[in-house]
Formats: structure tokens, sequence, C-alpha cells
């Protein structure tokens, strides 16, 4: 069972409120007939009237009340159990936060371009999983392989140039740490790598062809322009400096296509220029069109129903019981005496 709306719970609170002041009206009343007369003759004045009765309407408004705030949490109960089977690919996407990326030669910055491009492919997929790794001078994993692709923009747009301390660009490393996020060895793989294909490594080619040992089918997307540009440094928001080298001359990063055309190369994956959103997307999704799915999870879902109606029309006919329960004896319970009223 689940409570579609549980914020509602708040309301039982009104049930010891009503409690109390039920008991502070009968002290009240009970004052004034002190001082009315003897509480003894008053009763005889009134013989029909219970002593009982008045609980018996606090009894059936109290649970009347919980009902209808019952009704109000809406409780689901779980009617039918599905096997739901799914078919697609594992991708894991691997982002370039290197201090290069903070380039505005494409707009906003490559990161954020890069963002976008993440994104926007995440918005086309369909049953397939997916997982981040961020890399700079070493690799980072952001989130590990996931079928929610709502937490995994999430974590997308938290990624920055600071989540990753080392300096540079390593893509052998992003490529050896985006291998390790693939546990299912019967599924398609593939890694998207999105850089500015700057690489102070390597090894990156290396890598690319171990990881095509392991069935891992490589595309990378370029971002950036040949022509290049500064790395601003700014402080909320307003450049402060542009990034120097160890001589204190101002540092231009350009794309580098060669560097990540011989990684796709290497894996018989693909290599395409990422200024270009649509472009991108329609590179990626024929991409997939040509990559074999498989299935690759088999969950059950439960499919709840909402209760509240029963809850709501019990809880209003307790209320409209109460309405017309008078605080009278009711003769065939007086005839019983259960609680001795009569003498």
């Amino acid at each position: 069972m689940e409570l579609d709306e549980s914020k509602y719970l708040y309301l039982l609170f009104i049930l010891p409120v009503v409690a109390v002041l039920f008991l502070f009206n009968l002290y009240w009343k009970r004052k004034k007939q002190r001082e009315f007369g003897d509480l003894e003759v008053i009763k005889r004045l009134s013989p029909e009237r219970s002593v009982f009765k008045p609980f018996l309407k606090l009894t059936v408004l109290l649970l009347g009340l919980i009902a209808l705030i019952l009704g109000l949490v809406n409780p689901k109960i779980g009617t039918k159990v599905e096997t739901v089977k799914r078919e697609g690919i594992d991708i894991v996407f691997a982002l370039d936060v290197s201090k290069s990326m903070l380039c505005e030669d494409v707009a906003p910055s490559r990161l954020e371009k890069s963002k976008q491009i993440v994104s926007q492919i995440i918005n086309q997929l369909g049953n397939d999983r997916i997982g981040i790794v961020a890399y700079a001078g070493n690799a980072f994993p952001v989130l590990p392989i996931t079928t929610d692709y709502s937490v995994a923009k999430m974590f997308l747009q938290s990624t920055n140039t600071d989540m990753v301390s080392s300096v540079g660009t390593s893509l052998d490393e992003a490529i050896k740490t985006s291998a390790t996020f693939f546990d299912d060895k019967k599924t398609s793989k593939l890694l998207i790598m999105i850089s500015d294909g700057e690489d102070h490594s390597e090894g990156a080619e290396a890598a690319a062809e171990e990881a095509n040992k392991l069935g891992i089918k490589i595309i990378t997307i370029g971002v950036g322009t040949e022509k290049g540009g500064t790395i601003p440094l700014k402080r909320n928001g307003v450049v402060e400096s542009y990034k120097r080298d160890n001589e204190g001359n101002i540092v231009v990063t350009k794309l580098d296509a060669k560097n990540l055309e011989a990684i796709g190369k290497a894996t018989k994956g693909g290599y395409v220029y990422g200024n270009n959103t649509k472009e991108v997307l329609e590179y990626i999704k024929a991409a997939l069109d040509k990559i074999q799915k498989t299935e690759f999870e088999a969950t059950q879902m439960a499919d709840f129903q909402s209760q509240f109606q029963w809850f709501l029309g019990f809880g209003f006919v307790l209320l409209f019981v109460d309405v017309f329960f008078l605080e009278r004896k009711t003769s065939w319970v007086n005839k019983l005496n259960l609680f001795n009223e009569n003498k």
C-alpha cells in the first residue's frame, strides 16, 4: 500500500482537539448544572437523557473524521503484478570537464554545450540504461548505470570543472573508467565521449582498442572550433582573468578532432562534430538504430488503484449518523440497563 497525499495526515491532529473540546463542554455543562441545582434532582427531571450517548456520538464523529482524512490521503493498494521486459542497450556518457571546456568559442561554452547535447540525446532514448562519467586529468564516476533519466539529468547539470582536481585531459582514463560501468556481458555497450579533443595522455587509442575487445563501441563528439579561444576564469559570473601557461602567456585552446576520430575508428564507432545539435542527434539516432537491442531487465510492477472513495463514503455515512444520533436513551438498550442508569 502507498499513500498518494501523505501531507494530509497532519489533519489527524484535529482529533485530540475535538476530544478536548468535547470534554471541556461536558465539564462546563456539569458546572452549570451544579450552579442551577442538585445533580440528582436534575437527573430525575430528565430521565430520558443518556450519560453514555454523548461519548458514543463523539466516537462516531472521530471515526468519521478519520475516514475523511484517510480519503484525502488516498491510500493505494496494488491489485495486479505484471512482468515488464525491456530491450535496449547500455550507454555511458563520458563528459570532459577540464578547464579548456570553459572556452566560449561555442555558445554559451563548450561545457554547457556538451550538457545540452547529452540532455537532448537522453530525451530521445527509450528503454536504454545510462551512466555518466566526468573526466579531466583523471576520471570520476558521476552516475552508475540506471534507467532513471530524470536523476541522470539532475547529475548531468551538476557536473562542473571543479569536480576533478587533476589538470589536463586524459582520454584514456575516461575510457578505462567508463568500461567498468558495463556490468552485463550480454548487453550491447556504447560509450559516447564529449570533448574538445585535447589530450595530455598518450594511451587513448590503445585504451580504445582494449574497449573494442570488450565489445564496447565508442562514438566521440567534438565540441569547440579549430580557431579556438581563450579560457575565461570567472567569479560570480564575472570574468576576472584568463588562463595562462607557465610562461605567463594566455592559453588558446583549439578543437583537436584527430584524437577523437582515432578513438571512434578504433572501436568501429564514429566521430561527429558537436556544434550543430540537430546533426548530432540525427547521427546518434542512426547509430543506435544499427546497434542490436538486448533484453536487460525484467521488473515486476504493481498497478496501484486508489481507495479514497471507500473512506470518503464511510466517513460521510458516519457523520450523517452522528447528526441524527440523539442523546436520549434508546428504549431497548434502556431495558438492558447495561450502565446501571435505571434505579
